[in-house]
């Protein structure tokens, strides 16, 4: 029986996290909630629009959430992403990746027809044209953002001659619609420091707003300008270049963000919303015990998760295998028996969330709902 079924006659009842079966990926409401509010709050202070990036938590639960506090619509890193969650009901949407190939084309458009608003980058003259001639063989028009590097190196136009070029294309192709431009600085988005953070986000969006001022010269009016993220979220609006921001982790942190002074004195402005839960399965060995979740249940691209309850303070994670992981006690602590439960601060929140099929949603000690993750998987 799949897990979910299984912990579905634990909803509601008190208490009932403790019994939940592991591995899972326990979402605390109360902190999701609080980090939804906070940051549009902040956005409308600021006077700036949210576009939130739904490659974090890929839930049409949470994206509906975010749609109700205000947000233009929802970022997805790639078109399989938006499909899942257009089958929930969301229907605005920015994609943030080059849809490229005749077959993806074809799923955008039949997309894009079920959706008020879906907005794409692009920083290619040849997938421009593929654009442009599978909108016409459909009567559809496309609306465009160009893609701009503003020093990450992964995706974008290089410089001012490459963007006219695309701007000309899309001008001259009925088909086609330019917006605007989005350049996304993730290179600085886990400075650790906030003033050489702030410093960094600076300096790219100099860079993306004297790239908007020669395309609006030469005739190009570019009103939507989208990028920024959680680690540049408190300093993005100063330069007065971004209409909008791409924030993404914010809705629940991990270990990563809980490094960055994200707010400049400190204070962590996002409550930690996320835990993996895992149980001690085996305790043979003085100084360490197995646990059951390993490389399937956290994501190993960056640091080790931090134990936030069930296992002594300076007890440290290492991942085992596939589906173990090794927790190593401090010397003289007290030993752990199997059963034992443990919590796990998730390291870095999108591609843990991916390993995932569903929330388990708790308040307090109680689960109370058991959300699906629609897009996870949804990588093409």
């Amino acid at each position: 029986m799949p897990q979910p079924l299984l912990d579905q006659t634990l909803i509601a009842r008190p208490g009932s996290r403790l019994d939940i079966t592991t591995p899972a990926l326990v979402l605390d409401l109360d902190a999701l909630e609080s980090n939804l509010m906070a940051m549009a709050e902040l956005a409308k202070v600021q006077g700036i629009g949210l576009r939130p990036h739904a490659k974090t938590h890929k839930s049409v639960a949470i994206g509906k959430r975010q749609m109700d506090l205000g947000a233009l619509g929802l970022c997805c890193a790639k078109l399989s992403e938006a499909e899942a969650l257009a089958e929930g009901g969301l229907d605005r949407f920015l994609l943030t990746s080059p849809v490229t190939g005749s077959r993806r084309i074809e799923r955008l458009l039949a997309l894009k027809a079920r959706c008020r608003e879906l907005m794409l980058v692009a920083d290619d003259p040849g997938n421009l044209k593929d654009l442009g001639k599978a909108a016409a063989a459909h009567n559809q028009q496309l609306d465009l953002l160009i893609d701009v590097d503003v020093g990450q190196h992964r995706t974008g136009v290089a410089n001012h001659v490459q963007a006219l070029a695309l701007a000309g294309i899309i001008a001259a192709d009925p088909n086609l619609k330019l917006h605007g431009l989005q350049g996304y600085a993730g290179q600085l988005q886990h400075i650790a420091d906030y003033d050489e953070r702030r410093r960094a986000s600076h300096a790219a969006l100099a860079q993306l707003a004297a790239l908007r001022d020669v395309l609006e010269a030469a005739g190009h009016p570019c009103p939507i300008m989208t990028g920024g993220g959680t680690g540049s979220h408190a300093f993005d609006h100063e330069a007065g270049v971004l209409s909008e921001l791409q924030v993404g982790s914010y809705i629940v942190s991990d270990v990563e963000y809980d490094a960055v002074d994200l707010a400049g004195d400190g204070r962590r402005p996002f409550r930690a919303g996320l835990v993996v839960y895992s149980r001690v399965i085996s305790a043979n060995h003085q100084g360490f015990v197995t646990i059951d979740a390993g490389s399937k249940s956290i994501a190993t691209d960056g640091p080790l998760p931090e134990i936030v309850f069930g296992a002594p303070e300076g007890t440290r994670y290492s991942i085992s295998g596939d589906e173990f992981g090794q927790l190593d006690l401090p010397p003289g602590s007290a030993a752990l028996k199997v059963g034992d439960l443990v919590g796990l601060q998730v390291p870095h929140c999108d591609p843990t969330i991916n390993l995932f099929d569903h929330y388990h949603c708790i308040r307090g000690d109680a689960l109370v709902a058991l959300w699906p993750i629609e897009a996870r998987g949804a990588s093409s």
